[in-house]
């Protein structure tokens, strides 16, 4: 479902070309979210055993750094360079969406949140079943959400945003993933 930008491939996306890692990401939300999907059975089948350990540590992992990453990725260095780059009455459907989509990210939080208390009981080896209701809502919540970013938000953000303020986003997604110039780690200092 990815939008694929000119010059970069999904896999290797990165700050450097934020657009396409933002696309990339939601990619990486879809795979955690199938594997949620699969955890969900597996537990009814196989019980807590080492597989849904790993899946859930793994799931509770990815959610609880990756997205908040790229939520706030999106909430205060895309959302904002994409309204400064609009004028007039643009500026005010593009606030629309970016607040409807901030307003998803706080939903995402609250289903999430749900699901993630019963992912850290399988991570501590609990037998507990992960209910339906609970992980379709947050699989179906991003699903849409990552539908209208896909369809809508990113298309409009390669259009409208300058090679300065793509580089400027992709300077916070390092700064935020305390990642290096260089692509490594950067050091605490």
């Amino acid at each position: 479902m990815s939008v694929n930008f000119p010059g970069f491939s999904a896999p290797a996306a990165g700050p450097e070309a934020p657009l396409e890692m933002l696309s990339a990401c939601h990619d990486r939300m879809e795979r955690q979210c199938a594997t949620l999907r699969r955890l969900m059975l597996h537990l009814v089948e196989h019980g807590v055993d080492e597989a849904a350990l790993t899946a859930a540590a793994n799931v509770m992992r990815y959610f609880d750094t990756s997205a908040k990453q790229h939520h706030a990725d999106e909430e205060e260095d895309l959302f904002p360079a994409l309204i400064e780059s609009m004028a007039g009455s643009d500026a005010v459907c593009l606030r629309e969406l970016t607040e409807r989509l901030k307003a998803d990210h706080r939903a995402l939080e609250i289903a999430w949140q749900r699901v993630r208390g019963v992912l850290e009981r399988v991570a501590r080896g609990e037998s507990v079943r992960l209910e339906s209701d609970d992980v379709e809502a947050l699989v179906g919540q991003y699903e849409r959400h990552i539908e209208r970013e896909e369809r809508e938000l990113l298309p409009m953000a390669a259009r409208l945003l300058s090679e300065d303020d793509l580089a400027r986003i992709g300077r916070a997604m390092r700064e935020r993933r305390e990642i290096g110039d260089n692509g490594g780690a950067s050091r605490p200092r």
